[in-house]
This record gives C-alpha cells, sequence and structure tokens, in this order.
C-alpha cells in the first residue's frame, strides 16, 4: 500500500491507537479524516490539519449522514478503517454483565458492520479501495476477564474473512490489523508488558507499506496470541491469563 497518497478514513481515531495512526497517515502524505464522538478530540485534530467528522457507529442514522458528508467532501475516499470500540472487564457469574455484553457487541462487532456496509457500494463503484478492520490478539487467545470483547474480535476476524471472500475481484481489498496489548491511556501502568504506542504504529505502518499488503497486519508482539492454537501454546496461555480473573471485583479477597 502506497501511505503517500490515500485518502483515508479512520473512524474511531480520535484517542489511542487510530490517533496515532492518523498521525502517522498525514505525515506520510495521505489525507487523513477522523471520525469519532469526542467533541474535544475532534477539534483538537482539526487544529492539526486533520478532517474530522462526528460519528457514532451504534446510531446507523449517525453512520449514514457521516458517510455522506465524508463523500460529499473526500469524493476519492479509497481506505476506510473501523477501529471503534470499547473494552471493558465482566463477571460471568453476575447476570448484570450483560448489558456490558450487549454494549460491547453492539460497538465493537456491529459497529464494524455498519460502517462497512455504509462505505461498500462507493468503494466498489470506484473499483479500488481498502477496508482496513481492527481485532485484537484476544480475539485469538482469550483473556478470560473479557469475555466479550474476546468474542466481538473474533466475530470481527471471520466477518473480515468472508467479507475479503465476497469482495474478491471488486478491487476492494480487505486487511486486518491484529493488535497486541499496547499502552495507551494509561495502559501501561495496567499492563506493563504493553507495546509502546509509537513502537506498535512504526511497525504497523512498515507493514501497511509492504507490496502486497499483508491480509493481516501482526505485529511482533501479537504473534504469540495469533498462532497460539497452531503453536500447540494455547491452553496453557489461556490457564495463565485466566489468574487475571482475581481482577474481578467480585473475586476479590
Amino acid at each position: 500500500m502506497d501511505l503517500s497518497s490515500r485518502t483515508v478514513l479512520i473512524v474511531g481515531g480520535t484517542s489511542g491507537i487510530g490517533r496515532e495512526l492518523a498521525r502517522r497517515f498525514t505525515a506520510a502524505g495521505s489525507t487523513v479524516i477522523v471520525g469519532g464522538r469526542s467533541t474535544e478530540a475532534l477539534t483538537e485534530q482539526a487544529a492539526e490539519g486533520i478532517g474530522t467528522i462526528s460519528v457514532d457507529v451504534t446510531d446507523g442514522a449517525s453512520v449514514t449522514s457521516a458517510r455522506d458528508a465524508v463523500l460529499a467532501r473526500y469524493p476519492g475516499l479509497d481506505t476506510v478503517i473501523t477501529m471503534a470500540g470499547v473494552m471493558h472487564m465482566e463477571d460471568l457469574r453476575d447476570p448484570g454483565h450483560f448489558e456490558v455484553a450487549a454494549t460491547t457487541i453492539d460497538t465493537n462487532l456491529l459497529g464494524t458492520i455498519r460502517v462497512i456496509d455504509a462505505f461498500t457500494p462507493h468503494l466498489v463503484r470506484q473499483g479500488a479501495g481498502t477496508f482496513v478492520t481492527v481485532t485484537s490478539g484476544i480475539g485469538f487467545l482469550p483473556f478470560p476477564p473479557m469475555p466479550s470483547y474476546a468474542a466481538s474480535k473474533a466475530a470481527v476476524h471471520a466477518y473480515s474473512e468472508a467479507l475479503r471472500a465476497q469482495l474478491d475481484g471488486t478491487g476492494v481489498g480487505v486487511v486486518e490489523l491484529v493488535p497486541p496489548a499496547v499502552a495507551t491511556a494509561g495502559q501501561e501502568k495496567v499492563n506493563p508488558h504493553a507495546l509502546r504506542l509509537e513502537d506498535f504504529a512504526a511497525e504497523v505502518m512498515q507493514l501497511l507499506s509492504q507490496t502486497p499488503t499483508p491480509r493481516e497486519i501482526l505485529v511482533k508482539g501479537v504473534l504469540m496470541h495469533r498462532w497460539a492454537e497452531r503453536d500447540g501454546t494455547y491452553g496453557d496461555l489461556v490457564a495463565q491469563r485466566s489468574k487475571a480473573l482475581a481482577m474481578l471485583p467480585g473475586r476479590r479477597g
């Protein structure tokens, strides 16, 4: 992928990984638009010369409105990165977790589908373009305190595979970005093993720039997660990660 001449929409680009990728695509020479719900973050990014659009991926009308506004201003849009998401812990022994599960699936999975559905006709008509979906190492190697997050990301992986097959021959590619734990918004204090955001983003951009672009963007730090079943380490790693269930409020003490 030539990173210097794209017109890129990053839905969920107002913070963390998305915001850093927006900066890097801009620095590489691409035109970047970020979509999100934070008015403050959008204002800050507009001051940096990045295009902005307000969008809530849990609201179909909001996604449609954002699409229309983006395409009216950027008719040559050729790359859509959909990464809006939420991550919460859940205790499955507590029936009250269901509301968290519903929000997680609505945002992470259905939000991804809403964005893809909105922009598929444009990219197919154009005959060229790329969707970049964002999953997680947790989608391949579950982190037991976050069951719905893991399920949503595993589902986005499967959806990405099916989308790629269905769009074959249209000129529209599908790339899956699979982050490991990345130190964003203070996560370095929660997880000392989290990859530095700057290092992660640099590796992602290097992988995206390859020709042909890989179907999956796998930084070195996520390979353990992605290939755990193949490598025979899955059971031991899930058992190790299950120790984190002690973090749940109802399991303490």
